[in-house]
Protein backbone atom coordinates (compact mmCIF):
# COMPACT_ATOMS: atom_id res chain seq x y z
CA UNK A 1 0.00 0.00 0.00
CA UNK A 2 1.47 3.15 -1.23
CA UNK A 3 2.12 6.19 1.82
CA UNK A 4 0.97 9.31 2.25
CA UNK A 5 3.73 11.77 0.92
CA UNK A 6 4.62 14.57 3.37
CA UNK A 7 7.19 17.34 2.96
CA UNK A 8 8.74 18.95 6.02
CA UNK A 9 8.95 22.94 5.86
CA UNK A 10 12.45 24.45 7.59
CA UNK A 11 15.78 22.48 8.02
CA UNK A 12 15.70 23.23 11.67
CA UNK A 13 16.13 21.57 14.81
CA UNK A 14 12.61 21.10 15.42
CA UNK A 15 13.22 19.09 11.61
CA UNK A 16 16.19 17.29 13.05
CA UNK A 17 14.02 15.90 16.43
CA UNK A 18 11.31 14.58 14.17
CA UNK A 19 12.48 13.74 11.05
CA UNK A 20 12.62 9.75 12.06
CA UNK A 21 9.09 9.57 13.00
CA UNK A 22 8.10 11.77 10.11
CA UNK A 23 9.62 8.97 7.65
CA UNK A 24 8.67 6.36 9.36
CA UNK A 25 4.76 7.33 9.06
CA UNK A 26 5.09 9.03 5.96
CA UNK A 27 7.03 8.95 2.12
CA UNK A 28 8.74 12.14 2.68
CA UNK A 29 10.60 13.06 -0.87
CA UNK A 30 11.88 16.33 0.04
CA UNK A 31 12.54 19.23 2.81
CA UNK A 32 12.22 22.46 1.84
CA UNK A 33 14.41 25.61 3.04
CA UNK A 34 15.20 28.74 1.81
CA UNK A 35 19.02 28.93 3.72
CA UNK A 36 21.44 28.88 1.05
CA UNK A 37 23.70 26.89 3.35
CA UNK A 38 21.45 23.72 2.78
CA UNK A 39 20.79 24.38 -0.69
CA UNK A 40 21.91 21.02 -2.88
CA UNK A 41 22.74 18.95 0.64
CA UNK A 42 20.47 16.68 2.01
CA UNK A 43 19.54 15.35 5.62
CA UNK A 44 19.23 11.78 7.07
CA UNK A 45 18.91 11.09 2.99
CA UNK A 46 15.94 13.54 2.33
CA UNK A 47 17.05 16.27 -0.22
CA UNK A 48 16.78 20.43 0.62
CA UNK A 49 15.03 22.38 -1.93
CA UNK A 50 13.79 25.73 -1.87
CA UNK A 51 10.71 26.95 -0.45
CA UNK A 52 9.55 27.63 -4.40
CA UNK A 53 9.65 23.52 -4.95
CA UNK A 54 6.05 23.05 -2.82
CA UNK A 55 4.36 23.10 -6.37
CA UNK A 56 6.44 19.93 -7.15
CA UNK A 57 3.99 17.95 -4.50
CA UNK A 58 0.97 18.38 -5.86
CA UNK A 59 -0.31 15.25 -3.77
CA UNK A 60 1.57 15.87 -0.49
CA UNK A 61 0.87 17.00 2.50
CA UNK A 62 3.06 19.27 4.11
CA UNK A 63 3.90 20.77 7.86
CA UNK A 64 5.67 23.74 8.74
CA UNK A 65 9.12 23.32 11.32
CA UNK A 66 9.97 26.50 11.67
CA UNK A 67 10.73 27.92 14.64
CA UNK A 68 13.28 29.77 16.97
CA UNK A 69 13.20 32.62 19.63
CA UNK A 70 14.24 34.45 16.06
CA UNK A 71 11.45 33.60 14.22
CA UNK A 72 8.75 32.45 16.28
CA UNK A 73 6.26 36.16 15.65
CA UNK A 74 6.36 35.31 11.64
CA UNK A 75 5.77 32.14 11.39
CA UNK A 76 2.25 33.11 10.16
CA UNK A 77 3.97 34.99 7.34
CA UNK A 78 6.48 32.49 6.42
CA UNK A 79 3.52 30.34 6.45
CA UNK A 80 1.46 32.01 4.44
CA UNK A 81 3.92 32.50 1.96
CA UNK A 82 4.08 29.40 1.17
CA UNK A 83 1.71 27.81 -2.44
CA UNK A 84 0.32 25.26 -0.29
CA UNK A 85 -3.57 25.56 0.46
CA UNK A 86 -4.20 25.64 4.37
CA UNK A 87 -6.31 22.33 4.17
CA UNK A 88 -3.67 20.28 3.14
CA UNK A 89 -1.19 20.93 5.82
CA UNK A 90 -1.12 17.17 8.18
CA UNK A 91 -1.65 17.00 11.98
CA UNK A 92 1.18 14.75 13.39
CA UNK A 93 1.29 13.18 16.70
CA UNK A 94 4.39 11.48 17.52
CA UNK A 95 3.69 7.66 18.92
CA UNK A 96 5.15 8.69 22.02
CA UNK A 97 3.09 11.32 22.84
CA UNK A 98 -0.58 10.74 24.65
CA UNK A 99 -3.08 13.25 23.94
CA UNK A 100 -7.06 12.90 25.37
CA UNK A 101 -9.49 11.79 22.74
CA UNK A 102 -11.35 15.27 24.14
CA UNK A 103 -8.37 17.74 23.47
CA UNK A 104 -8.48 19.29 20.47
CA UNK A 105 -5.77 19.37 17.34
CA UNK A 106 -5.59 22.10 14.62
CA UNK A 107 -4.30 22.08 11.26
CA UNK A 108 -0.28 21.90 11.10
CA UNK A 109 -0.32 21.09 14.85
CA UNK A 110 2.60 18.77 15.72
CA UNK A 111 2.94 16.76 18.92
CA UNK A 112 6.41 15.56 19.56
CA UNK A 113 7.76 12.67 21.80
CA UNK A 114 6.12 12.43 25.32
CA UNK A 115 4.15 15.44 25.29
CA UNK A 116 1.18 15.26 27.28
CA UNK A 117 -2.17 16.59 26.40
CA UNK A 118 -5.10 16.49 28.67
CA UNK A 119 -8.96 16.81 28.60
CA UNK A 120 -10.49 19.98 26.63
CA UNK A 121 -7.04 21.05 25.75
CA UNK A 122 -7.08 23.01 22.48
CA UNK A 123 -3.80 23.31 20.64
CA UNK A 124 -4.53 25.71 17.42
CA UNK A 125 -2.85 25.92 14.13
CA UNK A 126 0.68 25.61 13.43
CA UNK A 127 1.64 25.11 16.71
CA UNK A 128 4.85 22.97 17.95
CA UNK A 129 4.91 21.37 20.55
CA UNK A 130 8.17 19.98 21.55
CA UNK A 131 9.37 16.81 23.42
CA UNK A 132 8.25 15.90 27.07
CA UNK A 133 5.68 18.90 27.70
CA UNK A 134 2.70 18.99 29.83
CA UNK A 135 -0.95 20.23 28.64
CA UNK A 136 -3.24 19.99 31.04
CA UNK A 137 -7.16 20.76 30.89
CA UNK A 138 -8.66 23.11 29.32
CA UNK A 139 -5.50 25.46 28.02
CA UNK A 140 -5.91 27.03 24.76
CA UNK A 141 -2.68 27.66 22.99
CA UNK A 142 -3.15 30.06 19.75
CA UNK A 143 -2.38 29.23 16.38
CA UNK A 144 1.69 29.25 15.41
CA UNK A 145 2.84 29.35 18.78
CA UNK A 146 6.02 27.26 20.06
CA UNK A 147 6.13 25.46 22.88
CA UNK A 148 9.45 24.42 23.89
CA UNK A 149 10.95 21.02 25.44
CA UNK A 150 9.51 20.21 29.24
CA UNK A 151 7.04 22.98 29.24
CA UNK A 152 4.14 22.19 32.14
CA UNK A 153 0.88 24.65 30.84
CA UNK A 154 -1.30 24.04 34.40
CA UNK A 155 -5.07 24.04 33.91
CA UNK A 156 -7.17 26.94 31.75
CA UNK A 157 -3.95 28.70 30.85
CA UNK A 158 -4.17 30.86 27.65
CA UNK A 159 -1.78 31.02 24.84
CA UNK A 160 -2.30 33.63 22.31
CA UNK A 161 -1.31 33.17 18.74
CA UNK A 162 2.56 33.37 17.54
CA UNK A 163 3.95 32.81 20.98
CA UNK A 164 7.25 30.99 22.35
CA UNK A 165 7.49 29.48 25.68
CA UNK A 166 10.51 28.82 26.17
CA UNK A 167 11.74 25.44 27.48
CA UNK A 168 11.53 23.87 30.89
CA UNK A 169 9.35 26.87 31.86
CA UNK A 170 5.87 26.91 33.74
CA UNK A 171 3.13 28.70 33.68
CA UNK A 172 0.27 28.91 36.80
CA UNK A 173 -3.31 28.04 36.22
CA UNK A 174 -5.75 30.41 34.55
CA UNK A 175 -2.36 32.36 33.13
CA UNK A 176 -2.89 34.47 30.26
CA UNK A 177 0.17 34.85 27.62
CA UNK A 178 -0.56 37.52 25.15
CA UNK A 179 -0.19 37.61 21.56
CA UNK A 180 3.32 37.51 20.41
CA UNK A 181 4.72 37.27 23.90
CA UNK A 182 8.15 35.43 24.68
CA UNK A 183 8.28 33.30 27.85
CA UNK A 184 12.29 32.63 28.38
CA UNK A 185 14.04 29.07 29.30
CA UNK A 186 12.84 27.49 33.10
CA UNK A 187 10.82 30.87 33.82
CA UNK A 188 7.70 30.25 36.53
CA UNK A 189 4.95 32.68 35.37
CA UNK A 190 2.81 33.50 38.24
CA UNK A 191 0.93 36.70 36.70
CA UNK A 192 -0.58 37.61 33.11
CA UNK A 193 2.20 38.44 30.38
CA UNK A 194 1.00 41.35 27.87
CA UNK A 195 1.10 41.05 24.20
CA UNK A 196 4.53 41.56 22.75
CA UNK A 197 6.52 41.26 25.90
CA UNK A 198 9.28 39.34 27.10
CA UNK A 199 9.66 37.94 30.19
CA UNK A 200 12.04 35.88 32.05
CA UNK A 201 12.59 34.41 35.64
CA UNK A 202 11.63 32.66 38.59
CA UNK A 203 8.94 34.42 39.09
CA UNK A 204 9.01 35.62 35.84
CA UNK A 205 9.46 39.63 34.73
CA UNK A 206 9.95 41.82 32.25
CA UNK A 207 13.15 42.01 30.03
CA UNK A 208 14.85 44.67 28.54
CA UNK A 209 15.31 43.66 24.92
CA UNK A 210 18.92 44.65 25.12
CA UNK A 211 19.48 41.99 27.27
Amino acid sequence: MKRQTLVPIGMSGNCVEIIEALTAAYEVPAILDDGEQHQGTSFEGVPIFPLSRATDYPNAEFLCLIGSTRSFRVRKRLIDGVAVQSKRYATFVHPDASVSRFAELGLGAVIYSGVLVTSNARIGNHVLTLPRSVIHHDVNIGDYSLVGTGVILAGGVQVGESCYIGSGSAIRDGITIGEGALVGMGSVVVRDVPAGAVVAGNPARPVNRRD
